[in-house]
């Protein structure tokens, strides 16, 4: 989430705790970005955040693989693991109180049949580990993959923090070693069970060694962290929940706040599900493994950014990009997508385990100051400034909103099967963050607004946009525009959480939206075998 002053706060617009019930609290407070308005010379001057908003602070690419061949192998295999029995008690039964068992791995990601460590602190004398792998499983949402034999607990040493950047690190012993030999690609909660009756997921996502012929899931881990307040501090606010006491950099070796998985849970589960119900190939990975090396993305006929993915190295962007640019579809199910500009830095368990984001202080980032490398704040703004919607279509522009979404291209592809008609509308699906579609900020073309859902952020009003464009590559970019299309899709169910009011009928629009855009996504680039979009951005706006 962005800010326009020093006055950012940390929110959450989410709950799901793995029960049904929800947890969500809302803290903090954040700024409409008053992007409307922005002309030529703001965007030189750096695109701004705020509802009452003052100034706040390629290579060429490698030859796509065909798909057939991977795509079966994928395909078959994928056929295989759905056709398993699912494990209908994955899910949290009691949290307790944090420190009754509470764990994190030594790395964000692991291919399968590599080992990683667990790090655990626990109150109970013992306690066992259960791996589930999220995927559909019949309705079950989850098997379990592998458990752990008895292992002995241990309450382990209180937080360290950094006083330099004000981080935050367990440090903890390495409690046990877990072998992924037969685990398949995916994303998995590894549920801590304590013999003190209480639980806590860990999160892991086992990558797969290909994406070629495949759907893409790309897992968000750095926007995890940055909202991940163990331990007293995150990337928005510190002990005293004041944003100038905040971290500047935040690192993976301490567990998750809440019960473990919380961001995972609210905005990528369900997607995931869903993915896996329709039968595409699919492959699995994070952010930070794309940052890495951009062979993560060759070949995949479609990369899925999830429901809140924020924190995003110019690296990441530039390979996303660059597969863009070579045919492969993207999708963004949620916003404020690829808002910060983040770095990575080594940790106490290995390299690339700590988020650096400075954000309004970046001046103060003795690597900007001694290196005069990239600045780690927003993307819009200036020095460097590269606003997202050049890549996504969208302008993130506010926090909080309650809105309705509103159908304009109701003969779009998009909603086939859905029965909509234009200015239909699904109360609550816009929020808590949105973007719209920015005249004056740099926007691909043609673009197609497909919703265009009036909205109040902090007494003003503005739009939430639904946007679709393609690229000469043939690659087709879609973006919701709003960070409750994942929740949507679990609307009113036990798996809601806290699902706003929306309804039966809006999760069955935004399941059958999506149904429609993984599947045609999934066949190769959008602009060879579905309609060109329609420019309409000029005719919505004069309205």
């Amino acid at each position: 989430m962005g800010e326009g002053t020093e006055h950012d706060g940390r929110h959450r617009d989410d709950g799901a705790d793995g029960t049904g019930t929800g947890t969500g609290t809302g803290l903090g407070r954040r700024h409409f970005l008053g992007a409307a308005a922005v002309g030529a010379t703001g965007l030189t001057a750096g695109l701004v955040a705020g509802c009452d908003a003052s100034p706040g602070g390629s290579a060429g690419a490698s030859p796509r693989p065909t798909a057939s061949s991977s795509a079966g192998g994928v395909r078959s295999a994928a056929d295989a693991e759905r056709a398993r029995p699912g494990s209908p008690d994955w899910r949290i039964r009691s949290l307790g109180p944090p420190e009754a068992v509470q764990g994190y791995t030594d790395k964000v990601s692991v291919l399968p049949g590599e080992e990683f460590g667990l790090h655990v602190s626990t109150t109970a004398p013992g306690f066992r580990v259960s791996a589930y792998r999220v995927g559909w499983y019949g309705g079950a949402q989850a098997r379990l993959v592998w458990r752990s034999d008895r292992v002995a607990g241990a309450h382990q040493r209180q937080p360290r923090t950094i006083s330099s950047t004000r981080s935050v690190r367990a440090d903890w012993e390495r409690t046990v070693g877990v072998h992924t030999e037969g685990w398949p690609a995916g994303a998995y909660l590894l549920r801590l069970d304590a013999e003190n009756g209480h639980q806590r997921y860990v999160p892991l996502i086992v990558r797969s060694a290909s994406a070629a012929g495949t759907t893409l899931l790309m897992h968000a881990p750095a926007t995890w962290q940055a909202y991940n307040t163990w331990g007293g501090y995150s990337l928005y606010q510190g002990e005293n929940g004041a944003y100038t006491s905040r971290s500047l950099a935040v690192g993976f070796d301490r567990p998750y706040d809440a019960n473990g998985a919380e961001k995972f849970m609210v905005y990528e589960r369900a997607a995931v599900v869903l993915a896996e119900r329709l039968g595409i190939p699919l492959a699995y990975t994070t952010g930070l493994d794309v940052h890495l090396a951009p062979s993560v993305l060759q070949g995949a006929t479609t990369a899925v950014s999830l429901g809140h993915d924020e924190y995003w190295t110019p690296e990441q962007r530039q390979h996303v990009t660059r597969a863009r640019d070579t045919g492969t579809n993207l999708v963004f199910l949620g916003a404020n997508t690829c808002f910060r500009r983040i770095r990575l830095e080594h940790g106490p368990s290995g390299t690339d385990r700590t988020v650096v984001c400075y954000k309004t202080a970046y001046q103060d980032d003795p690597h900007f100051a001694d290196h005069h490398g990239l600045p780690t704040h927003d993307f819009r703004q200036p020095p460097a400034a590269d606003p997202e919607s050049t890549l996504t279509g969208v302008f993130y522009e506010g926090f909080p909103t309650d809105a309705p979404y509103v159908v304009h291209s109701a003969d779009h592809w998009l909603f086939e099967g859905t029965g909509v008609k234009r200015g239909d509308s699904f109360k609550h699906l816009v929020g808590v963050e949105y973007d719209r579609v920015t005249p004056g900020a740099p926007t691909p073309a043609p673009l197609e607004i497909l919703a265009h859902s009036p909205l109040v952020c902090n007494g003003r009003s503005s739009h939430s946009d639904s946007a679709y464009y393609t690229v000469p590559s043939g690659a087709g970019v879609f973006a919701s525009g709003t960070m409750r299309w994942v929740e949507g899709l679990m609307a009113g169910t036990r798996d809601g959480g806290r699902d706003h009011g929306m309804d039966a009928r809006t999760r069955a629009f935004v399941t059958r939206t999506t149904e429609n855009l993984l599947r045609a996504f999934a066949t190769g680039p959008a602009a060879k075998a579905r309609p060109a979009p329609k420019d309409n951005v000029r005719s919505v706006y004069a309205n």
